[in-house]
């Protein structure tokens, strides 16, 4: 399988690889130009590069460096701004399994080539990141990165003691695997199916010091209109974030999102069939994501909470609460 010309990554990645090269004492111009790569757009945190290009340039920084764990060293530069609205909605997550969540909820922000889920087990949450058969010219090194930079991103926001109770990396065995056991710990294995965090369950589900649902769901809504903006063809994010426009209006008709997006009824649904999801199943899942992020924040009377996502009434609004978490929203707030 080869690399779609459309799929495409977010700068400051090659942003983040400039940096470590600059480290090591190496100019990274040249490479950005024998890459493809306009040097002037790894500094602008709205450019995209094709993903094509961008494995050209780990090959050439590999060869510059050689350096086989250069994915994990360029781990070590990263930021949560470098995730543009998304890491900062991870620090402002009410648990480490909200910050995994949405790693995978909007992993498209980054790159559109792994396919991201998340896993509950009786004892641990796993985060898993499936890459395509891409054959032997692709270079790990870039996957090295992307598993090292969530697992820094966690570490960030719950804490540096955080290590996965297990990692499984797709790349094959490196010679050396000192570095990976530094980084993710000793029970690690490589030439896996996918790659995997494992996280204990129980710390994954603790709260969080640095939470704040209404900074978090911002970012959230930035994340959402950047990705409907850039990438027309996710119809989800262009409906997810239509959806949150109209919410305070009223509960959205289908045919009033199509309308907002200048398609016809009919060529909605069979773009949202295409990406194995419904209207009825955004809406349910943009309604419930929104609740449970406004009912901790205390400042928010239930009925302010009815009218933000659409319900007629707040009997309406508990009735779905309940459905959604089995609790009332007033028990659910004493809780949380």
């Amino acid at each position: 399988m080869t690399i779609a010309p459309e799929i495409t990554t977010l700068s400051s990645v090659a942003a983040l690889l400039e940096s470590t090269l600059l480290d090591l004492g190496h100019d990274p111009v040249p490479l950005f130009q024998r890459a493809g790569i306009e040097p002037a757009s790894v500094g602008n945190p709205n450019a995209r590069i094709p993903t094509v290009h961008m494995q050209a340039l780990w090959r050439l920084a590999l060869e510059t460096t050689g350096d086989p764990a250069l994915g994990l060293a360029a781990a070590r530069h990263f930021q949560p701004a470098a995730l543009h609205g998304l890491g900062f909605a991870c620090l402002a997550s009410d648990t480490l399994h909200d910050v995994l969540g949405r790693l995978v909820r909007f992993s498209h922000l980054i790159n559109a080539l792994p396919e991201f889920s998340l896993e509950g087990h009786a004892q641990t949450v796993d985060l898993r990141m499936t890459l395509p058969d891409l054959g032997a010219d692709f270079v790990h090194a870039a996957s090295d990165l992307g598993v090292a930079v969530f697992l820094r991103m966690c570490q960030i926001t719950a804490g540096d003691d955080i290590l996965p109770v297990h990692t499984s990396l797709q790349r094959p065995t490196p010679g050396d695997v000192r570095p990976y056991h530094d980084l993710f710990g000793s029970n690690i294995e490589f030439e896996t199916t996918s790659n995997l965090l494992s996280f204990e369950r129980t710390r994954a589900l603790a709260p969080l010091s640095t939470a704040h649902p209404e900074l978090a769901r911002m970012n959230d809504q930035t994340v959402i209109d950047y990705l409907a903006r850039f990438d027309r063809e996710n119809i989800t994010m262009q409906v997810r974030s239509k959806i949150i426009e109209e919410l305070p209006e009223g509960r959205p008709s289908q045919g009033d999102i199509a309308v907002k997006l200048n398609t016809s009824l009919r060529s909605l649904q069979r773009r949202l069939r295409d990406q194995d999801t419904s209207f009825k199943e955004l809406l349910s899942n943009t309604q419930q994501e929104l609740a449970l992020s406004y009912i901790r924040d205390s400042s928010r009377s239930i009925g302010e909470i009815t009218y933000l996502l659409g319900f007629s009434e707040p009997s309406n609004f508990t009735r779905a609460f309940k459905r959604w978490t089995g609790k009332s929203p007033g028990v659910y707030r004493e809780n949380a």
